[in-house]
């Protein structure tokens, strides 16, 4: 006999999944080097994220999934879709009253994708843009996050 799982039980391992998923991702995009390998679990990862939180997600929670797949498909240097991401998500973080860390996360992959289009003018105002952002975080182990993810995002000629 198989017992079926109940709904909130599937909702909660859904939820696991999709933290798990986004926890992944950001830990293989704040690599400085990835093998292949990496690069293809990393992208895995990020669209794990979005399908699981599509389904049990806020809207704040689609938007983060939108962002990192953004800023995977910048590292990986496929603009195209790195855009495409950017455009879900940008708008939610732009028209709500986020924290001061959603605010640099956003800017910086917003760099990011610049950087990955080749648009160096929208490249250096973003990221200037996240690093002022990022002196209004308050938790030290967030400033931490912030930084292992500026790290990877090439700094502009200014």
């Amino acid at each position: 006999m198989t017992d079926k799982p109940t709904p909130e039980n599937v909702v909660l391992w859904q939820r696991r999944l999709a933290s798990q998923a986004n926890n992944r991702a950001w830990t293989l995009a704040e690599m400085l080097h990835r093998s292949r390998e990496e690069d293809e679990e990393m992208l895995d990862a990020a669209h794990a994220a979005m399908y699981f939180w599509r389904m049990v997600g806020e809207p704040g929670n689609h938007a983060h999934a939108a962002q990192l797949l953004a800023h995977v498909y910048a590292l990986l240097k496929l603009p195209g879709p790195a855009a495409h991401y950017l455009s879900k998500a940008l708008p939610y973080f732009e028209q709500h009253d986020c924290a001061p860390w959603e605010m640099a996360f956003a800017h910086a992959v917003a760099a990011n994708v610049a950087c990955a289009e080749g648009n160096t003018l929208a490249h250096a105002k973003r990221y200037v843009e996240a690093r002022e952002a990022a002196t209004h975080i308050t938790s030290q182990e967030t400033r931490d996050m912030f930084a292992a993810t500026l790290r990877v995002i090439p700094a502009p000629n200014l």
